[in-house]
């Protein structure tokens, strides 16, 4: 074999380079044309179905979650139904604005019979919340523990909702108390009020 230089070879006598000196520009012109192929034609196209398969396993998850729904709608429906019979219920526990008064001698007559004495029996102004409305009584009353007790009890057994709020005891002579206590009962607005 002959010895070769580098400084010898001409690109315009191409066809009389050596076979391995051919071999080798064809393989670097076939790297060339790869690298600047994959550079202006698939790197691009590589970033994009990434973002198109990330964006794939989004949709299934989605198509899996509205799925699980539209298989359980019927289930849907009835739960649905069932808790408008409930929230109906629970609407008719809560006095309606010509009951409230009513509710007011039950819960301070709930006190007489229990033995207990009012010192303080004092509605106050009605208060706005969301879609129903607040309506606290301040009382402060007298008589013993287990009375107390009783009173409590009958409240939580009324036909209307009233709950008990921000109460203290104090003690007096004889095994007598005083007790401080907010009573609220809540009233949902009429479709009329809340226009």
């Amino acid at each position: 074999m002959a010895e070769f230089s580098l400084s010898e070879l001409d690109f315009n006598e191409s066809g009389e380079w050596p076979g391995f000196i051919k071999a080798i520009a064809v393989l670097l012109l076939c790297a060339v044309i790869w690298g600047a192929g994959y550079y202006f034609l698939i790197k691009d196209k590589k970033i994009e179905l990434a973002g198109i398969e990330q964006k794939e396993v989004q949709l299934k998850r989605e198509f899996e979650t509205k799925q699980a729904k539209a298989v359980n709608l019927e289930a849907y429906k009835e739960q649905m139904k069932e808790m408008r019979v409930t929230f109906s219920s629970m609407l008719k526990q809560l006095p309606r604005k010509s009951e409230v008064a009513d509710l007011l001698i039950d819960i301070s007559r709930t006190g007489l019979i229990n033995g207990l004495e009012f010192q303080l029996f004092k509605p106050e102004g009605e208060r706005p919340v969301d879609f129903y409305a607040e309506l606290p009584i301040t009382m402060t009353v007298t008589g013993k523990y287990h009375q107390f007790g009783e009173f409590i009890s009958a409240i939580a057994a009324l036909p209307r909702i009233v709950t008990l709020h921000n109460f203290t005891l104090t003690l007096k002579e004889a095994g007598n108390m005083t007790m401080n206590i907010t009573a609220k009962t809540y009233r949902y607005f009429d479709e009329q009020e809340e226009d």
